[in-house]
This record gives structure tokens, C-alpha cells and sequence, in this order.
């Protein structure tokens, strides 16, 4: 266990950002960092009064938010542990998550409220709006008085609030603090539990190796319910004494951009998607026409176009970042190298949700091209190979960052972490001497979006089965976009006279009843017919990697 701990993070920072504003929604006001505590400390009244005792977990299922941010810090500071659940979630699959944590207390948009069916939700005693934080509905007299006298139990032990009086609970770096589930359909969720300790952990080398300080401006656009978001767009910053704009909304590019020119963030962090759509729409049309590629051979010539086309980019996303992190996915190779090349001040990291998320990381100025940074200080990394330098090998890593285990599920806690306490990540890649992490490949099947979430192609996979005229099927992910292949079942087909052009026509429109029942960032985009039997193993599972490009 390290020594610094994530509730005195918090507490410090209110206390010495006390007036300073902290977290706002893009073009609303925001709230200051004293405003922030009277919240949480209304909140905690509300969770005492309604019997939630630490180590009780709090649901929180909404779009990104000041709101939400907020309810986080209560749920955290209190002692209980928080369930942030991504909103794009089917309703059926949001009551299994919501159920499968124990969560008490329930904090939603109205909209999706609207979508749940709460008398499938079991143990939830009270549901509070994200929109106003207001009740919209109490399980029993119990726990709607306790909200309703939050204001006047609140005056009563704090009339004059003051900076000494922010002392939060005081549980060890041990305790859990957040469920995180990774998938969301029943019989694939796996609640990741995290640890104070490892949010600390994640937080105290932010600190001490990235690039802000207290009342910096910073932009939160990915999504909180994710481990990357919620770390490097909330948590570090907020325990610096930074403002942090929140875009509620997912945000177009040009929305991005705009809002990057209006902020002017100190720190930008990103999924590929965005830097690589930039790269794609208005760079690469540039540097591809022939006279551009003459230009950009001659020295001397080539070192002037760069440093303009630097600054036009450094101008896209505010102008004054000290740093660009990308992290989430795998970055397009030939943006990469371009970007190298013209010096643009960007990085990039590896994590999983599994360890609060980060693995290892390394300044813009001191990364290598190719490599995910190097191994924070915090976690041992090496290579499960003879020669971690030459032989590619599982990356396995151990240390403060790693989860307590899935919630739940002994067993795929022990398919994860072995008996010496390595995990097991799943990903391919080489260390060099100096520690630089490349990544080669995934042996996991988890897909990674180009927005940078985790999609599991068996919870796809498992519903297509389910409809006629397919054997089974085997979802890949080609040029940033989903697509399922699909073995026939040709004896169907012949039973009920149906043609290949007819398949065709008949797996188009199963296609878009299969996107119905799954979240957006999960649509598969084009079925293409796979002639014979996929290829398995003795345990009759698919070779998933003879049917990928890699």
C-alpha cells in the first residue's frame, strides 16, 4: 500500500483551491471547489440518514456531467463504492449491472430512467435525478424523508462552512472504491473492483509526471464510466486545483475543436479516433499531393513545412497544451510517424481498466516511436519470455495499481492474476533495456473501439447465433469498423428454399435487429458470408486469429 490516499487528495485540494472554480459543463457555470464540498457533504447526510454504511455500493448510470463528478466524489469520500455504468447501455442490460453490483442507491438521467423497469431492480432503496439531484422516487418513507431534510440537517452541522471543516472518512487505501464493469451483457459482465490504492497510486504519478498545475484548464470529453477518462479528465486534475470543462455530451470533431479554441487546455487526453480523423481529414490531403512530397524531401525546405504544419496543428487544439496523451486503442502507425516527424507534442500510453487504468507512460519528449511509454512506478512489467527484448511474450505486471479481482467472479479473477500475483493482460509485446513498453498484438478477444471502448465480441456473437439461417458467427474488427462473419446454415437455407441472394437481403435486415439490442459503439457494420466451419481448437473454441488482418 502507498502512504498517500485518494480521499486526502480530494480533501487537500478542496481546501487549498477553496474559491477557485472546478468543474463546470461547457457553456454553463460552474461550481467552485467550495461549492463542490457543500454538495458532497449534503450527499453524505443523505446516504447516512438513508443507512448506506461504507463499503455499500452506489449505482451512477448518466451522461457525462458536473452532476456526475459530484456524486462520484460523494459515493468515494463517504466510504461507499461507486458503480459508474456507461449510459449506452440496452435498459435489460443496465438492470443486470445495476443488480449484479448490490448497488443501494441509484443515480440516473431522467431519460434513462424513463427506459428502466425499477421493480426488476432489487436491492435500490432510492433513485436520485443527474439532471437537478433531486429524488425521483424512494423505496420506502425512510429514505425520502432522509432527502428531503438534507438542506436543514446540513445548516444545522455546518452553519458557516470553513476550509477545517473538510475531514472526509478516514477508511485505509485497502478498502474498494469503484466497480467497473467491462461489458454489460448477462453472463459476460465482469466488474473490475478497484482499490483507493490504486486510484492513489494513478493519481500520485499524474502528479509527479504530468504536465499541470493548480487553476489550469482542462477539457473532459471521453467518458467518464471509463477508467481513462474518469483518472486523467477528473480525478488528477481535480486534486490539482485545475477547472475541468465538461463536454456533455459526445462531441462531433468540429465541436471538439471549437471547444479546444475557446478552453485553450493545459493538457489534452485522447483515443486515437480523434487525432487520427484530424491526421485523415486535414493533413493527409495536404502532404499526399506530388508537389508536397517533392517539398517535403528537399532538407531544409521539409524542416520549414513541418514547423508551419505543427503550429496549424498545435493551433487545432487550443494552442497552449503542454502535452497531447493518447491512450485507449492503438494508434494509426503512419499518423504516428508524422507526427514524430514535424515534433508535435503528444504521447503515448497503455492501460486497462484492470489496473485503475495505467500501465506505463512517458513524457512527449522522452517516448520512443512505437512504444506505450515505460512502466510507472508503481508496477513491475516484464515480458512472459526467455528474452523479453527480442522474444515477443505475454505482458504480465504486478504492484499497487492491480485490481482487488472482479466482483463476483472468482474464477476469472484467477484466470487474470496468478498465484505470485502476476496479471495476466492478455497483450503481446517486447521491453527494451531502457523499459519502453511496444505493444505487438491482443490474445484477448476483447476488440478495442476506435473511440477507445471495450467491446466484447462474444456478447455480439451470442446474439447472432440466436437467429436463422446462421451457424455461428465471428465478429473482427477491420479498418476502425465491425464486422461479423457469418457461417450459414446451409441446411436451413435448403430446408426453406433460400438462395445465397436471398441470405443476402434476409442477414442484412438481422444485422439491424441485432444493432437494436446492443449499445451504439457496438454496431456491427456489414455481414460477410464465411463459406465453411471456422476453425477451432480441441475445446471448440474459434481461432480468432487466423481471421483477422494482423
Amino acid at each position: 500500500m502507498i502512504r498517500e490516499r485518494l480521499i486526502g487528495y480530494i480533501e487537500q485540494s478542496i481546501k487549498q483551491n477553496w474559491d477557485i472554480e472546478a468543474l463546470s459543463n461547457y457553456k454553463e457555470k460552474g461550481y467552485s471547489y467550495k461549492e463542490i464540498a457543500i454538495k458532497i457533504l449534503k450527499l453524505h447526510i443523505y446516504y447516512k440518514e438513508a443507512g448506506i454504511k461504507e463499503g455499500d455500493k452506489i449505482a451512477l448510470v448518466g451522461r457525462n456531467s458536473a452532476n456526475w463528478c459530484i456524486v462520484y466524489l460523494s459515493a468515494v469520500t463517504y466510504g461507499a463504492v461507486i458503480v459508474p455504468i456507461l449510459p449506452d447501455f440496452k435498459p435489460d442490460d443496465l438492470t443486470n449491472l445495476i443488480n449484479h453490483s448490490d448497488s443501494r442507491i441509484l443515480f440516473v438521467d431522467d431519460k434513462i430512467f424513463e427506459m428502466l423497469d425499477v421493480s426488476k431492480i432489487q436491492e435500490i432503496t432510492g433513485v436520485v435525478s443527474l439532471e437537478n439531484l433531486s429524488m425521483i422516487t424512494a423505496g420506502n418513507a425512510i429514505v425520502k424523508e432522509a432527502y428531503a431534510s438534507i438542506e436543514e440537517k446540513y445548516l444545522k452541522a455546518f452553519p458557516v462552512l470553513k476550509q477545517e471543516d473538510i475531514k472526509f472518512s478516514d477508511i485505509s487505501n485497502e478498502t474498494l472504491a469503484v466497480i467497473s464493469y467491462t461489458g454489460g451483457t448477462t453472463g459476460f459482465s465482469k466488474g473490475v473492483m478497484i482499490s483507493h490504492n490504486s486510484l492513489a497510486a494513478n493519481i500520485r504519478f499524474a502528479q509527479n509526471n504530468m504536465p499541470l498545475k493548480s487553476g489550469d484548464p482542462v477539457v473532459s470529453f471521453l467518458p467518464l464510466a471509463h477508467t481513462y477518462g474518469c483518472a486523467f479528465e477528473f480525478l488528477f486534475p481535480f486534486t490539482f486545483g485545475c477547472h475541468i470543462t465538461i463536454l456533455t455530451k459526445t462531441p462531433s470533431p468540429q465541436i471538439l475543436v471549437q471547444a479546444f479554441k475557446e478552453i485553450k487546455p493545459r493538457l489534452i487526453l485522447s483515443v486515437p479516433l480523434v487525432i487520427e480523423k484530424i491526421f485523415k481529414k486535414q493533413l493527409l490531403p495536404v502532404i499526399s499531393k506530388p508537389h508536397m512530397k517533392i517539398l517535403l524531401a528537399i532538407p531544409g525546405i521539409n524542416i520549414i513545412l513541418h514547423k508551419k504544419i505543427r503550429e496549424k496543428l498545435v493551433e487545432t487544439f487550443g494552442g497552449r497544451f503542454k502535452e497531447v496523451v493518447i491512450g485507449g486503442a492503438a494508434f494509426n502507425a503512419e499518423a504516428e510517424r508524422f507526427f514524430k516527424k514535424i515534433g508535435f507534442r503528444f504521447t503515448v500510453g497503455y492501460g486497462m481498466t484492470e489496473c485503475g487504468p495505467l500501465i506505463s507512460y512517458a513524457s512527449w519528449d522522452t517516448t520512443k516511436l512505437g512504444a506505450s511509454g515505460r512502466a510507472v512506478d508503481t508496477l513491475e512489467v516484464t515480458i512472459d519470455s526467455s528474452d523479453p527484448q527480442k522474444q515477443m511474450g505475454e505482458i504480465i505486471l504486478r504492484g499497487e495499481n492491480v485490481m482487488n479481482g472482479y466482483y463476483k467472479n472468482e474464477k476469472a479473477t484467477r484466470e487474470m492474476i496468478d498465484d505470485k500475483g502476476w496479471m495476466h493482460t492478455g497483450d503481446l509485446g517486447l521491453i527494451d533495456k531502457e523499459g519502453n513498453i511496444f505493444i505487438k498484438g491482443r490474445s484477448k478477444t476483447m476488440l478495442l473501439g476506435p473511440s477507445g471502448k471495450n467491446i466484447f465480441p462474444e456478447e455480439i456473437e451470442a446474439i447472432i447465433n440466436n437467429m436463422d439461417y446462421i451457424t455461428e458467427s465471428l465478429v473482427i474488427s477491420e479498418d476502425n469498423k465491425l464486422i461479423g462473419l457469418i457461417y450459414p446454415d446451409f441446411d436451413m437455407m435448403k430446408r426453406d428454399n433460400i438462395s445465397e441472394e436471398k441470405l443476402m437481403i434476409i442477414l442484412d435486415e438481422t444485422r439491424e435487429k441485432v444493432n437494436e439490442r446492443i449499445p451504439d459503439f457496438m454496431a456491427v457494420s456489414k455481414f460477410r458470408i464465411h463459406p465453411e466451419e471456422f476453425v477451432k481448437t480441441p475445446k471448440r473454441s474459434i481461432k480468432r486469429f487466423l481471421y483477422t488482418k494482423e
